[in-house]
């Protein structure tokens, strides 16, 4: 999985704040956010909101897919897919073309998945144990 600081909006003064509670990774982050509980306390404990907060463990929870990682998640989510419960109710090919749209304005990924390659995240997504409680 990528690191704390690849996570979309976490950069330098919020990495700060997350270590002070012992969060480095992203899996320390989807584990203790993973809950309401979890993600007020970690609130409490940083300054952070617990909006950001719940934003940042969807995205680790989206790293949990092979292939994904930082870049492809910023395309996911702009497209629609914040979760893994969203990514897995999708169909790979009105995916991939909303995908092609999307990176045609925004230019945001230099090489978009394939349609295979999504719809193998959409399988790893159907697989996955639910680990963010809402």
């Amino acid at each position: 999985m990528p690191g704390i600081i690849d996570v979309e909006g976490i950069g330098k003064a919020y990495k700060s704040k997350l270590a002070k509670v012992n969060i480095f990774t992203t899996e320390a982050l989807l584990d203790t956010g993973a809950t309401p509980q979890g993600r007020k306390l970690l609130a409490e404990k940083t300054g952070i909101g617990e909006a950001l907060i719940l934003e940042w463990v969807n995205l680790a929870d989206l790293y949990r897919i092979k292939g994904v990682g930082s870049e492809y998640s910023d395309l996911l989510e702009e497209v629609g897919v914040d979760t893994v419960v969203e990514l897995s109710k999708r169909v790979s090919k009105n995916l991939f073309e909303k995908m092609v749209e999307i990176n045609g304005k925004q230019k945001l990924v230099r090489k978009l998945p394939s349609e295979t390659q999504i719809a193998d995240w959409i399988n790893q997504a159907k697989k996955l144990d639910r680990k963010v409680k809402y």
